[in-house]
């Protein structure tokens, strides 16, 4: 495991791979960690390096969030965005810093979920850094306020009322192993989902789903997204019931091209919201298609 400090909090990181070739960043969701890349790099790290990490306040970057120095991207002052720890630009901010520091750039990021648009706003930021994005259940743009204040109402009480004694339950990793996937997982990653949920920082897993789903944010996202000159890919699952298609098909219409002559939104059939895990194969080789293999 390696460990670097990025504005004084301490990120996990794993690098794989040493091809002289574009480097790919993957970007988690909400409540997961880097851990369910990894059936996906097994297949890319061949042919790209792959860095995995966990972004600051999960998986095993829990440590040190007090000692986080809040700043923001110069290209996110310009936005009508809150300036706040846990807001998208912050981590993005975070992404540019990690790949900067790893002396990787210019790469390709896919983003899960949140984490897709999180690679968005390090798009929009760094122009430079950032070669195009995919991402993989991830999508937006639309605000629905019933749906999203009771999207946050259950995740903070998901956060706030776990307790140490879940983790001796067997029936939640049971549970977990079919949340939000067309079809049950294998058990292991049920046992990964329950001990991400229960280990992820009650700050940073709150702070994090607030930031990211107010209007204003919500909003800002087909703008970002309208803005940028690199390739950007969504691939999407038919079954995800948590960013569905309609959503991922609003986002990706602000596009202003993809850039590589295909399509802008790929589906992925018998799919939900745990693309990575679900259709491996199938994503791993529209990576390699989309970069050139």
């Amino acid at each position: 495991m390696a460990t670097t400090a990025i504005f004084g909090v301490p990120h996990y990181y794993n690098l794989s791979g040493s091809q002289p070739t574009t480097p790919i960043v993957f970007v988690h969701g909400w409540l997961l960690s880097h851990r369910y890349w990894q059936p996906l790099v097994d297949q890319l790290a061949t042919y790209h390096p792959c860095l995995v990490y966990d972004l600051r306040g999960f998986g095993e970057s829990r440590q040190g969030l007090d000692q986080y120095q809040p700043g923001l991207p110069a290209a996110a002052e310009a936005l009508p965005t809150t300036p706040s720890a846990y807001g998208l630009a912050a981590y993005a901010r975070d992404l540019a810093a990690l790949v900067q520091k790893l002396e990787l750039g210019p790469v390709w990021v896919v983003g899960h979920s949140l984490g897709g648009s999180i690679a968005l706003w390090a798009a929009h930021c760094y122009p430079d850094l950032i070669q195009g994005v995919i991402g993989l259940n991830a999508g937006g743009g639309i605000y629905l306020e019933r749906d999203f204040q009771q999207f946050r109402q259950v995740g903070q009480q998901i956060v706030r009322w776990r307790s140490p004694w879940l983790r001796y339950l067997p029936i939640l990793s049971l549970a977990l192993t079919r949340a939000t996937v067309a079809q049950p997982l294998p058990y292991r990653w049920g046992q990964q989902r329950r001990q991400d949920l229960l280990e992820a920082h009650p700050e940073a897993a709150i702070g994090s789903l607030l930031e990211s789903t107010t209007e204003a944010e919500v909003h800002l996202l087909p703008r970002i997204v309208s803005a940028l000159s690199q390739p950007v890919y969504f691939l999407a699952g038919c079954e995800d019931p948590v960013m569905e298609l309609k959503f991922v098909n609003h986002l990706a219409g602000y596009l202003p091209s993809t850039g590589m002559g295909q399509a802008a939104v790929i589906e992925l059939a018998n799919c939900g919201h745990m693309a990575m895990l679900e259709q491996t194969q199938v994503v791993a080789k529209t990576i390699l298609d989309l970069l050139g293999h």
